[in-house]
């Protein structure tokens, strides 16, 4: 079933226009980010599935006290009853929580599993190393390796790095330097830190992973619908715990391969390149302009 729901969305997210779709935090949001990746729709429907059994069961509890409280109180019920066993009873409440945690065992685990299982290798190796209080990045390609630092981007600079616009570009989310990847492409994170425990989280990706100074976890993701995706540390790291965030933008394989290029001699131009190729909607020109 999951997997059917993540065909659908899939093919959703084909048919809709691309380039200046940002999944960020919302004021008063109280569900998920919109999902990015097909494990994230996953992830999504399996909310929506334990709602199912966690509605019920809460009204049905609370039915149950009310109605004790109700039926059993002292002056309704003066001379309390001696039962001590009802055998219906204890099948029920034995037999009924096995079936429903059954039910949510197996689609829990296929999930988990699909989580640490990706359908194909990798295309792109990052490691992501955690900084107090900012990302450290590289790109582990042998023959054209690419590193960079990736810090919140400050108000007073905003307009020299032509990001004026909040509602694609926030406050407290916007960084100099994101992280680029291509769409529909395994990308593999190498999680690892610096100095203290923090975490490298993606909301519409649908991944977390503890950055642990001394050890590389992994985790990856395959985003299918290109745009700008903002992520932050979710380890309590310090002072500046909140002021780490992570961003990360998909474009078209084509636009990939021009920025990583033009990246080697000049990131800020390839980025500024890549921005305005997005804006425009002149695909890859500009980003080759840059190299």
């Amino acid at each position: 079933m999951k997997k059917f729901v993540a065909s659908l969305w899939v093919f959703a997210l084909s048919l809709v226009a691309t380039g200046a779709h940002a999944a960020q935090p919302e004021p008063w949001q109280v569900r998920f980010q919109p999902a990015a990746t097909g494990i994230m729709e996953q992830i999504r429907w399996f909310e929506a599935y334990t709602l199912w059994f966690i509605v019920p069961i809460t009204l049905l509890v609370m039915a149950l006290l009310a109605w004790c409280i109700v039926r059993y109180r002292a002056s309704a019920n003066p001379v309390p009853s001696r039962t001590s066993h009802n055998t219906l009873i204890e099948i029920l409440w034995t037999v009924g929580p096995v079936i429903v945690l059954l039910l949510l065992a197996v689609p829990s685990f296929q999930l988990l599993t699909a989580q640490y299982t990706p359908e194909e290798e990798p295309a792109v190796t990052i490691k992501a190393t955690g900084v107090q209080w900012y990302w450290d990045y590289e790109y582990q390609d042998t023959e054209n390796p690419l590193s960079f630092t990736s810090l919140m981007l400050q108000d007073g600079d905003r307009a020299s790095a032509g990001k004026e616009d909040r509602a694609q570009y926030p406050r407290l989310l916007t960084v100099d330097n994101e992280v680029v990847v291509p769409a529909g492409q395994t990308v593999r994170v190498l999680v690892t830190s610096s100095d203290v425990i923090h975490a490298f989280a993606m909301p519409a990706f649908g991944i977390k992973a503890d950055a642990v100074p001394g050890r590389i976890n992994e985790t990856w993701f395959k985003a299918e619908r290109e745009g700008l995706y903002y992520g932050q540390c979710s380890e309590l790291c310090g002072k500046d715990h909140a002021f780490m965030p992570i961003a990360i933008r998909v474009v078209s394989q084509d636009q990939y391969q021009s920025w990583y290029a033009a990246a080697q001699e000049d990131l800020e131009g390839a980025n500024r390149a890549l921005m305005a190729a997005i804006e425009d909607g002149k695909g890859e020109d500009k980003v080759a302009a840059a190299e």
